[in-house]
This record gives structure tokens, C-alpha cells and sequence, in this order.
């Protein structure tokens, strides 16, 4: 009990400042935020890798989608991308003995196997479900359509993995020397 009324108690503070300002305490989050090296460096390793896959995506369909800019799948892997610089940086912060650390390398290996694992085979499933909707259409049954088609760009390759790890830690090794 004591405990939960602590934590009350730091949540009301985030949330509002001794004089009870909220709009003064917002800002000193998103400006804590802003600063914060570690944010920052597994949020550019996001942007990189999305913009990487949009162009990746563009150099070999020849089509821009814009949903590559925020989607997931494909590659590199973003996820993978995000949470390897995510460990790195708080790795260079903190060293490899921290809780900091630890948490982020723990979350990591769970991020990417998850990715290749049970994302990637839905993304499978999504595939196989699309071609059968296809076949229902050129059989002339009309109960699924197109529209009902699944997003198959949801999970990796081990290789998109790969991709995405090297270059999180490549970012935010960057992004510390800087």
C-alpha cells in the first residue's frame, strides 16, 4: 500500500509541477524527452530504417508506397533496428552492468525473435489466405474480395533481422560519437 500511494505520488508529479501547472510540467517532459541521448538514438535508428525500406521498397517495385514510411515488414527490419540502437546507446550510457542495459537487451532478443517467429508466419498465413481469396474470385464466388486481402509485409527474414540489428548499432554508435 505504501508503495502504490509512492507511485501515485511520482505519477502526479509527472503529471503536474509543485504549483499544480500542468501545461509547465508537460513541457519539461517532452523537453527531458528531447534530451534524452537514448530516445533519440533508437528513434533515428526507426527513422533510418524506414526510410531505408521505403527506398529499398521503391528501387525494386519502382512504385513509392507511402505505407512503407511507417509500416512494418520488409527490409530492414525496423523493429530490430530501433531496439538494437535502443541497447546500444543505453549500453554506451550505463555499461553492460546495468538494470538499464539488461532490460533493453532482454526486450531486444524478444523483439526480434518475435519478428522472425510469429509475425514472419503470419505474414505466411496472410500470403496463403490472399490466394485463396484470388482463387474463390476466379472461380466466380463473390463471399471474399479483394478488399478482405490481408497485409502480408508483417514480419522478417532472419536476413531483414540481421539488417536491422546491424544497422540500430551502427546508428546509435554513430549518433554517441557525435
Amino acid at each position: 500500500r505504501k508503495k502504490a500511494l509512492k507511485g501515485l505520488d511520482i505519477l502526479h508529479r509527472i503529471v503536474y509541477n509543485e504549483q499544480g501547472n500542468e501545461v509547465e510540467a508537460n513541457m519539461d517532459f517532452f523537453t527531458g524527452l528531447t534530451q534524452n541521448r537514448i530516445f533519440l538514438a533508437a528513434a533515428l535508428g526507426w527513422l533510418i530504417a524506414q526510410i531505408l525500406k521505403t527506398l529499398i521498397h521503391l528501387l525494386f517495385t519502382r512504385q513509392f508506397v507511402a505505407e512503407r514510411l511507417v509500416g512494418s515488414g520488409g527490409m530492414p527490419s525496423s523493429h530490430s533496428a530501433t531496439v538494437c540502437a535502443l541497447v546500444t546507446a543505453t549500453y554506451l550510457e550505463h555499461g553492460s552492468d546495468s538494470f538499464a542495459f539488461a532490460i533493453a537487451l532482454i526486450v531486444a532478443i524478444i523483439v526480434m525473435y518475435d519478428a522472425i517467429g510469429v509475425r514472419r508466419e503470419t505474414g505466411i498465413q496472410a500470403q496463403l489466405l490472399n490466394n485463396m481469396i484470388k482463387i474463390f474470385e476466379d472461380m466466380g464466388r463473390d463471399e471474399l474480395s479483394a478488399q478482405d486481402k490481408l497485409k502480408e509485409f508483417i514480419g522478417h527474414t532472419p536476413f531483414q533481422v540481421l539488417m536491422g540489428a546491424i544497422l540500430g548499432v551502427f546508428v546509435a554508435a554513430l549518433f554517441y560519437m557525435v
